[in-house]
């Protein structure tokens, strides 16, 4: 067995990376470990939107939290992590989504995040592209967009400079709450192992509540100007956080250079990574029926990913109480990307044994385990 360090972290997505940047910078000894890549898997297919969701209040914590911290992370970045601050535009498709979007609006201001609400003259003047009929919308300035690879590789780089080190193509095949068993037979021990491999989590941690949910996205050539702000649908949080084994929401953002990804689709119980034509198909009309002048745009390619989803639709930020020693951070469903930060910090704290500027207890992996207390 050989002794690394403090911590080994098992995954170097962009949920991985940011708790190896936040450990290292805090003099920790860490080491990273992933079966590929840096920022590959669910890091590699996410549309990279850092958003505030207020639907539930731990949510709102954990993203609010968060989008500080990209914020504050902003300045920093490199020009490839491609961080725009194009705001969230929630459109509003009859009067019952407007008096919603109203009410959101209300509950971001009291939370103390700004949203404009904009009837259905000044969506129109907002969005050229969308469709005539809507009823309004609510625009988010603060919120933005990151290029996820770039900005899981760049959080990498920050750890490597205070030290950490990297074996990316070592596949772990088991681990505990000291260890991590690589595929050669070589074993590191550290003080602590956190888990952050995303949908695959419950394979080196049986009996995780985590189920794969896999979606599909597309990208056109360039359109620059075609819409200036992430475009969704305000029943988006519904059918993100819903049951139905199958379900499409219009989600489309402007990128950096120019480009426009097109979102988003939800399927439970779906194991193959393969394209799926029917609900490519279902995804690409929804867009179409928001904005009709996407039919002449040419979609460039295509791909798929799996979201690591929990029963209550919160992430599992903390140690495992089946194995001490074993942290978890996964489950982040759509939201790994904007939560990224934030959950490194409460694993920071946590392990550092500091009190977080956000509650953690409602994250805890131990409120899913028998017996265990649903904050």
């Amino acid at each position: 067995m050989k002794t690394v360090g403090d911590v080994v972290i098992v995954g170097a997505g962009i949920v991985g990376a940011a708790c190896a940047r936040a450990l290292a910078s805090e003099g920790l000894k860490v080491t990273v470990v992933d079966a590929s890549m840096i920022g590959g898997g669910a890091t590699a297919a996410g549309m990279g939107h850092i958003v505030v969701i207020d639907d539930d209040p731990a949510e709102f914590a954990l993203t609010h939290y968060s989008q500080q911290l990209w914020h504050e992370l902003a300045a920093e970045l490199p020009a490839d992590c491609e961080h725009d601050p194009f705001g969230t535009l929630w459109v509003a498709a009859d009067d019952e989504e407007l008096a919603a979007a109203r009410t959101k609006a209300d509950a971001l201001r009291s939370r103390g995040v700004f949203g404009e609400l904009l009837d259905a003259k000044q969506l129109a003047e907002a969005e050229l592209q969308l469709r005539p009929g809507l009823a309004g919308g609510l625009v988010v300035p603060g919120d933005s967009v990151v290029y996820p690879p770039c900005a899981a590789r760049w959080m990498i780089e920050e750890a490597q400079r205070h030290g950490a080190r990297l074996h990316l193509d070592t596949r772990v095949v088991s681990l505990d709450g000291e260890s991590v068993q690589l595929a050669d037979g070589t074993r590191l021990s550290a003080g602590a192992i956190i888990n952050a491999t995303g949908a695959a989590a419950a394979r080196l941690t049986p009996g995780l509540p985590i189920r794969a949910r896999k979606g599909h996205l597309a990208i056109t050539d360039r359109y620059p100007g075609f819409i200036r702000h992430q475009l969704i649908e305000l029943g988006y949080v519904k059918n993100a956080h819903g049951t139905a084994t199958e379900s499409v929401a219009f989600n489309v953002q402007p990128r950096h250079t120019g480009q426009l990804l097109i979102g988003s689709s939800r399927q439970f119980d779906v194991e193959s990574g393969d394209i799926e034509a029917g609900i490519l198909r279902k995804m690409l009309q929804r867009a179409f029926d928001y904005l009709p002048g996407l039919r002449r745009l040419n979609v460039v390619r295509t791909w798929t990913g799996f979201r690591a989803t929990t029963p209550d639709n919160r992430p599992l930020i903390g140690p495992w109480p089946e194995l001490p020693g074993l942290y978890l951070a996964t489950g982040h469903e759509g939201l790994g990307i904007t939560t990224s930060l934030g959950t490194a910090a409460l694993i920071a704290d946590q392990l550092l044994n500091r009190p977080s500027r956000i509650p953690c207890e409602p994250y805890l992996p131990a409120r899913l385990l028998e017996g265990g207390k649903h904050e």
